[in-house]
């Protein structure tokens, strides 16, 4: 049938016809439908279902609660560099709260303060430095090898721009360098310098560490670091802390002391990890570096071998009492040789100690000592290198942790991957090739000579890698390496530092444990002191003015130096009082590092000494706004409130530096004194009790309780604190005559 007699056929049809056929051709549809059988949902859709409901929904949700964490500002950043402004122009700088990703906020550590422009200029050399406190400096900052190595390459290479980035922080390990090496990959660098290895026992995760709790496992590791990136994980973390399950880690920085207890012998199962984990992390940071397209340059690390007993021992745990007792025996007679100067004598009984227990730390530090005055040096080297790998805290690295170092640099100079084995390089440069004090202040940290070789040490290698483009036409060769002197000069470095690092490494280290423990402790206490007592003649008036003009030579090579401006403010106000002069300097500072709260705590001393207390107080609001954790912030501006009558908000300070300093008996003093001027003795009395079990040697503070007991009516109990607070400061005429007082009003 034609299509034409089709249309013809349909047009004829009337619209009751079309009806009809139109409900006979839908029944029959619905027939057909209700004939197919309905679609089973199969084992596979059913698991495909659960899968999604178990994985992508809780993930979105998770999503949902970081974004909007992220959006109420909840958390910080943690990104070790973060954007900041100077002048109106875009810079990048450190990272205030990094080390809250690693360590409780009341003791995490700081870098060292950095800053540097958004854009590169095309005539800069960007170096980041790598590491834990020896590369950042420690105990002065100012004199460290990453300031001295700028020093010289600037010397030699005075039409290239060297940014020298020091990222190191104390108390950090691999596992919290990788996460720097990170971020700095962002920011186009051309070199890194890697000085990494002390800490990786005692730092976060360590296997002897007390920041975290200790993890063998990476992969756990790892995902712990990532998740506290994550605004969720810092709200998991906060709660877990809220609720009691970070007991056992320090309420307050003590330094070494923290890690008494958490000794780790050599060749153990959790040590292995260490190094495995050291390994990993080391060729992670290799790779990275290497897809930024920079170069690096991995340093052995060096030690206090000859200077730095262990710094505890442990016998190993199948001695039996009989042995035990013999190697006692024998043990003491070498002592006694030993203190007589009959060496040999000495080192015949602990051979015969050592046959007994060769894994004690202390007996092969004591035979080294002995070889070493009978003149057997290498015998005496071989010792004292024993007696570092058996130190139990584990605070230096050892030769394992040395040669994963050598094994993880060399032989990649084609990949831009360098080995400066400075360990090496310091042993050298060391009386019988056994680093002593002539390069470190203590164990680990060097001083300015120990500084300056390493730096070298290190020019020696940057130069060969220097890109041709900057170094041309400059005639470097003609240039020799700045000396030492020449550094110290450029740096600043003066009697005044000299005798303040001392003052520091004495009284900040030496004087507390775990060095209190260490062999020969009372020898080296009366060689430091002479160094201070002889360093004294620096600190007259006309040597200070000397000092003074050795800075101002200084600055006027590198004006914009903050560091050399900083140290100058601070001789300005501690040595010659001249607050005006320092405050000029550190309002220069503030220009240049307008993110540190290091800046507003110095100001806000400056006007301490100038008694300007208004000053005081916003100098310190404003180190407290950048870093709510600085205990010298709250002290001061407590101290502040409570000069200027303002009791509660002086309270409320006091209170918040014990939460962040609980030792801090002045806090405690203060605090008490304005509860008992309040008429609040009650509270006070509780106050002084909670912090004698913290401070129980405290004569002030068993004074003040005896005066608030009197004060309520317990006399007895009263006379008992007065008198213990006389026997611990029999010397004190304050305490003498508050006894006198209480015992006059009894009669």
């Amino acid at each position: 049938m034609s299509n034409k007699r089709r249309a013809k056929k349909r047009k004829s049809l009337s619209h009751t016809q079309r009806e009809v056929r139109h409900h006979k051709t839908r029944r029959r549809s619905q027939e057909d439908k209700k004939q197919i059988p309905p679609r089973v949902i199969t084992g596979r859709h059913l698991w495909l279902f659960r899968i999604i409901a178990l994985t992508v929904f809780p993930i979105l949700l998770l999503l949902l609660v970081e974004l909007s964490l992220r959006i109420v500002g909840y958390g910080f950043s943690p990104q070790a560099i973060i954007k900041c402004q100077v002048d109106g122009r875009d810079a990048y700088c450190d990272n205030l709260k990094f080390g809250w990703r690693f360590f409780p906020r009341n003791i995490a550590r700081d870098f060292e303060s950095f800053i540097f422009p958004a854009e590169k200029p095309d005539d800069t050399y960007r170096i980041f430095i790598l590491g834990a406190s020896a590369a950042q400096g420690t105990p002065e900052p100012a004199f460290s090898f990453g300031r001295i190595l700028e020093k010289m390459l600037c010397d030699k290479y005075p039409a290239v721009n060297f940014e020298i980035i020091n990222t190191a922080m104390t108390a950090i390990n691999s596992h919290v360098v990788l996460q720097i090496a990170k971020d700095c990959a962002s920011y186009n660098p051309d070199l890194f310098i890697v000085y990494l290895g002390n800490n990786e026992v005692t730092g976060p995760y360590g296997a002897g560490t007390v920041y975290t709790l200790p993890v063998a496992n990476l992969s756990v590791i790892r995902t712990g670091i990532a998740l506290k990136a994550a605004r969720l994980g810092q709200l998991l973390h906060n709660l877990a802390g809220s609720v009691g399950t970070q007991k056992n880690t320090p309420k307050e920085w003590l330094g070494l002391e923290m890690f008494l207890d958490n000794q780790v012998r050599a060749d153990t199962p959790p040590l292995e990890a260490v190094y495995r984990n050291f390994q990993r992390n080391l060729k992670d940071i290799r790779r990275i570096v290497l897809k930024s397209g920079s170069k690096t340059i991995f340093c052995t690390v060096g030690s206090n071998l000859k200077d730095s007993p262990p710094f505890a021992s442990l016998h190993r745990p199948d001695l039996t009492p009989v042995e035990m007792k013999k190697w006692d025996d024998i043990y003491r007679q070498g002592a006694e040789h030993e203190l007589k100067g009959d060496y040999a004598d000495a080192v015949e009984c602990y051979l015969e100690a050592v046959k007994i227990d060769d894994r004690y730390a202390d007996l092969q530090f004591r035979l080294a000592r002995c070889y070493w005055a009978a003149a057997e040096y290498e015998k005496a080297r071989t010792r004292y290198i024993l007696a570092r790998e058996l130190d139990t805290l584990r605070f230096r690295a050892d030769s394992r942790i040395n040669n994963i170092i050598r094994d993880v640099a060399t032989g990649r100079v084609a990949e831009g991957i360098y080995l400066t084995d400075t360990a090496k390089y310091l042993e050298q440069n060391s009386p019988n090739a056994t680093p002593g004090r002539e390069l470190f202040y203590e164990h680990v940290h060097l001083n300015f000579k120990g500084n300056y070789f390493l730096a070298k040490a290190l020019f020696e290698q940057v130069e060969k890698i220097l890109p041709p483009n900057l170094t041309r036409y400059q005639q470097a060769e003609k240039r020799q390496i700045l000396t030492e002197d020449d550094c110290a000069e450029r740096l600043a470095y003066t009697g005044w530092d000299r005798y303040q690092i001392a003052d520091k490494v004495l009284n900040g280290f030496i004087k507390n444990p775990p060095f209190t423990n260490q062999l020969y402790q009372q020898q080296r206490l009366t060689q430091m002191e002479q160094n201070i007592e002889d360093l004294k003649m620096y600190l007259a008036p006309e040597a200070l003015e000397n000092v003074a003009l050795k800075y101002l030579l200084a600055i006027q090579k590198s004006p914009s130096d903050w560091r050399l401006r900083w140290n100058y403010g601070k001789l300005l106000a501690e040595g010659l009082k001249d607050y005006k002069g320092a405050s000029e300097q550190l309002r220069l500072v503030r220009q240049w590092l307008p993110h540190s709260y290091i800046v507003y705590t110095a100001l806000g001393a400056i006007a301490r000494g100038m008694g300007d207390i208004d000053q005081v107080v916003a100098q310190y609001r404003e180190a407290i706004r950048i870093k709510p954790t600085c205990i010298e912030a709250h002290y001061f501006l407590a101290w502040a409130y409570e000069k200027q009558g303002r009791f509660d908000e002086s309270v409320e300070h006091y209170s918040k530096t014990l939460r962040l300093h609980p030792t801090n008996v002045s806090a405690y003093n203060n605090l008490v004194e304005i509860l008992f001027s309040q008429g609040k003795v009650d509270q006070g009395i509780e106050i002084c009790r909670k912090a004698l079990i913290l401070v129980p040697g405290s004569a002030i503070l068993h004074c003040n309780l005896g005066v608030m007991l009197d004060k309520q009516g317990n006399r007895t109990e009263a006379i008992k604190e007065l008198n213990i607070a006389l026997k611990i400061d029999p010397n004190s005429p304050k305490i003498r005559k508050v006894l006198e007082t209480v015992l006059k009003k009894g009669n």
